[in-house]
């Protein structure tokens, strides 16, 4: 199944949503406006928002407010991706100029602040005490990620479970309180909502460790971002770490110069050595194991065209081009 045929289900929930957003990025400071527009305009794949209307409609939720929680969690994202990239030093996402790239460092970490700050003002509005939680807790978590990620760049001596944990942090975090929003609007069981919050986790995961091979094997006009984006950060993902602990010791020895060093001189050779070592299918074969666990996760949901959406949603993210 293909993401619009899955997204076919909730088309008029994501214009709404999407209504919803364009309401809530109203500011009377010009560039604000400017910078949030063209991020959120910048396309994407919309996963989260996405995960927050299948999960409430998957629980037969009917009401309206589905739509402003799938908007917060956007906006959460985005502000996420306003900051990696001046992290990051990045110039292009999805295609286009950074946001930092066009209007500066400094309008895109303050921009990042005015969502962050607005998506709280949104779940206030909510009136509930228990999203209030699910959202902070995760905001926090997520921020702990960045740090996590900062801390192990140019680190070659990384494991597979402390590269597991920052991307649980950093990214499957969200996806994991997308899901439980949903659950909670549903009126879900305790158990229901913990079955629905680990599929969002492992979702997550999926969905990043595919991200992992298409910085070394995507089509760039796809995916929107330059190949070896991760290597010149120095950023050790999970092909590398492969390569590290099951390529020849020479494979090993420029994958580790490479991180170390960064930049993107040795792409070639460290390109070269992730695909003779099998890295690309390990690292393929992980996200597969990810996405049916999650699949496992929401057996218990009852039978509905939403649950077989959600259990789509695994297996397209690992077999994406972009």
């Amino acid at each position: 199944m293909e993401l619009p045929s899955i997204y076919s289900l909730i088309a008029d929930d994501m214009k709404a949503v999407d209504a919803v957003i364009r309401v809530r990025l109203h500011s009377d400071v010009v560039l604000v406006r400017q910078v949030a527009e063209y991020i959120i305009g910048g396309g994407g794949k919309r996963m989260r928002p996405a995960l927050v209307l299948m999960a409430a409609k998957a629980m037969g939720y009917e009401g309206t407010r589905h739509h402003e929680l799938a908007a917060v969690v956007e906006f959460i994202h985005t502000a996420t991706l306003l900051h990696d990239d001046v992290v990051d030093e990045s110039a292009m996402r999805r295609g286009r100029d950074t946001a930092n790239a066009l209007f500066g460092n400094a309008a895109s970490v303050l921009v990042g602040d005015f969502l962050y700050s607005r998506a709280f003002q949104m779940m206030v509005g909510v009136g509930s005490m228990r999203v209030q939680q699910v959202l902070a807790d995760a905001t926090n978590v997520i921020a702990e990620g960045e740090v996590l990620q900062l801390m192990n760049c140019h680190n070659a001596d990384i494991d597979v479970e402390e590269y597991l944990q920052v991307i649980r942090f950093k990214t499957a975090k969200l996806f994991q309180a997308a899901a439980r929003l949903g659950a909670i609007l549903g009126g879900a069981t305790p158990q229901v909502e913990e079955g629905l919050a680990r599929y969002g986790m492992h979702l997550g995961t999926a969905f990043q460790l595919v991200d992992d091979v298409l910085d070394y094997s995507g089509d760039e006009a796809e995916t929107g971002k330059n190949l070896g984006d991760d290597l010149a950060e120095g950023k050790p993902t999970l092909p590398l770490i492969h390569v590290l602990k099951h390529g020849t010791p020479d494979q090993a020895a420029c994958v580790r110069k490479a991180i170390e060093e960064g930049g993107r001189d040795m792409f070639p050779d460290v390109l070269a050595a992730v695909k003779a070592s099998g890295a690309l299918d390990a690292a393929r074969a992980h996200a597969r194991a990810e996405a049916q666990i999650a699949v496992d996760a929401i057996e218990q949901l009852p039978a509905s065209i939403y649950k077989n959406a959600l259990i789509e949603l695994p297996a397209f993210s690992v077999v994406r081009r972009f």
